[in-house]
């Protein structure tokens, strides 16, 4: 999964949460996220640009240190 602004990620299908860390070391929680969604993203060529497109700024998230 080569990111160049994506560090890692993991979803929990029970919650349907999208934990994201970022390189520069942010990690934040993404909730309400459909599996078709996570779906997706895990296998878009480029994670940085689906993340932009389809996830930032439309699902509801948190900050976590």
């Amino acid at each position: 999964m080569p990111s160049t602004v994506i560090a890692h990620f993991d979803y929990n299908p029970e919650t349907k949460t999208l934990g994201i860390r970022f390189v520069s070391g942010a990690v934040y929680h993404y909730h309400g996220v459909p599996a078709a969604i996570y779906q997706k993203f895990k296998t878009a060529q480029s994670k940085g640009t689906y993340f932009n497109q389809f996830i930032k700024d439309v699902y509801p998230f948190e900050r976590r240190a």
